[in-house]
């Protein structure tokens, strides 16, 4: 499982540093004003969805009843039901996505209400959102393409397909910019090219993994009704951090020009170590713990559990600490460019300060989720998640004011927290987790050296190595935290490389039906 997460992690992180050269071209050139607020509010509605149902909803709903039914009656019933889910998902998506069209200003009212204020920041961001929009019909088909490969065990190509999310989005920069296109309707119509290639390369992965899939007429089949009945509440329990952040979107709109514009740079390095660790251990979590308990192996679902946090925790909390300690040179070396100004980085530097102390909550979501998920629970997610949004919302109007961007990412981290305690009290109520003597003092010695790395990182932060260009500086201290890190862990048994070492080089086994095709 592990081994496969790896190379999840390694295209996610590919896309990420990617995603990095694409933000930082974009705040070069838009800085942190309104146009760059009305494209980020543009972008986050079909992004919703794509991280809705690429990474929660349609993957805890599909993924479970496809591996079940791949294991127990082959390949032919399990085809069947990945054609009637995808007929439904054609017709349900289109119509949604041309209502969604013709009623964007409402929808707009809703996911920025701050922006009616001023009518040329929201005629701006309706006429971005329509371009992008067509985005979410291709992106929620994609996810049910991603979701078939990876319960057969093929990751790599669901992994790599968001990097030409962002070669479209680079290349379509270039070449409108070149020609006269404004900046922000260029990077609108990167991401609408970015769904039809992406689409396109994921229906070329599945013909290749010896599984592709025809369009039926729709029909509302017993199968499809399990997916489909379990889709709608997945969406709240599986995306719990994607509601909180449209909450915050929601809210920062209400605040000064340029809020919505910080959280999403903060955001976004918050991100990468999210969607490289929580993500890619996910993605291979969910397929691994469906087949468990398919065969009744509790004990088993168990142990997979506790070295997923494990291996979760090692990476996650160390980068959660990291963040907070040297945020500022983060920001100021990436995004401190052209009309991104040193005060926008400041800004950034403290909601992604407060995104961090979220960030290893964040991750483990995506890893408590899968284990109700994986025995057709969703509604136990779902009510956890309820309260977690509405927490986030109630801490959001309380701080926003008084902290400003500060606050809006604050209230998204203790909102993460309390969505994982009780998703962690519930689970081990059911008997599903267990936390073993080796998690719990994996977890103490890895916290222990990720605090002694901070003291490191803050002690040179302050001494005249920033006097060194920005971006030498940045490495140096990335440099001295990872070997403070990786020294002191090795000392105290944090980890150990033989285990390490040994995860890479053991082949991935899978079932086969797994390894069919």
């Amino acid at each position: 499982m592990i081994r496969n997460a790896f190379t999840v992690g390694a295209w996610t992180m590919g896309s990420r540093l990617l995603g990095f050269a694409r933000d930082i071209l974009i705040a070069a050139l838009l800085g942190a004003g309104p146009a760059a607020d009305a494209f980020f509010v543009a972008l986050r509605l079909p992004n919703l969805f794509r991280r809705l149902f690429g990474e929660g909803a349609f993957s805890a709903a599909f993924i479970p009843a496809y591996t079940g039914t791949l294991s127990h009656d082959g390949e032919a019933p399990a085809r069947r039901l990945a054609e009637d889910v995808t007929a439904i998902m054609v017709v349900f998506l289109f119509g949604l996505m041309v209502l969604g069209m013709l009623f964007m200003p409402y929808v707009l009212d809703v996911l920025a209400p701050g922006f009616r204020a001023e009518p040329a920041k929201f005629a701006l961001a309706v006429h971005l959102s329509r371009i992008t929009f067509p985005y979410l019909w291709l992106i929620c088909l994609c996810a049910l393409f991603a979701g078939v490969l990876n319960a057969r065990g093929h990751f790599a190509a669901a992994a790599a397909a968001p990097i030409l999310f962002n070669v479209c989005i680079i290349g379509t920069l270039f070449v409108l910019h070149d020609r006269g296109e404004r900046v922000p309707e260029a990077l609108a119509y990167g991401v609408a090219l970015s769904g039809i290639v992406q689409f396109g390369l994921l229906g070329r992965a599945l013909v290749r993994a010896g599984a592709p899939l025809r369009l039926r007429w729709p029909r509302l089949t017993p199968g499809a009704m399990v997916v489909i009945r379990r889709i709608g509440p997945g969406l709240i329990g599986a995306g719990v951090t994607q509601l909180n952040l449209t909450v915050d979107t929601i809210i920062a709109s209400l605040l000064p020009n340029g809020t919505v514009s910080v959280l999403y740079y903060a955001d976004r390095v918050n991100q990468l170590p999210l969607g490289v660790i929580g993500a890619a251990v996910g993605t291979v979590l969910l397929p691994s713990l469906s087949r468990h308990f398919r065969r009744n192996e509790t004990a088993a679902a168990r142990v997979t559990l506790n070295r997923a946090l494990e291996f979760a925790v090692l990476l996650t909390l160390p980068a959660a600490v990291a963040l907070g300690a040297i945020g500022l040179p983060i920001m100021r070396t990436l995004f401190a460019h052209g009309a991104y100004s040193d005060a926008d980085a400041m800004r950034s530097a403290a909601a992604l300060a407060a995104y961090a102390f979220g960030l290893p909550a964040f991750v483990l979501v995506k890893l408590f989720a899968p284990g109700f998920f994986a025995r057709g629970d969703t509604k136990t997610p779902v009510k956890v998640g309820l309260a977690a949004v509405a927490l986030n919302l109630g801490l959001n109007l309380a701080l926003m004011h008084p902290l400003q961007q500060v606050g809006i990412a604050l209230s998204t981290s203790i909102a993460a927290w309390f969505n994982v305690a009780m998703l962690a009290v519930l689970l081990r109520r059911h008997g599903d987790f267990s936390p073993d003597a080796r998690l719990v003092g994996r977890v103490v010695r890895i916290a222990l050296a990720s605090v002694a790395m901070a003291g490191i990182l803050i002690l040179l932060r302050e001494t005249a190595l920033m006097r060194l260009p920005e971006a030498v500086a940045l490495g140096v201290l990335i440099m001295f935290g990872m070997v403070g890190f990786g020294g002191i862990g090795l000392a105290i048994g944090a980890f150990r490389l033989d285990e390490l070492r040994a995860t890479l080089r053991r082949p991935a086994k899978l079932d086969p039906a797994a390894q069919a095709g």
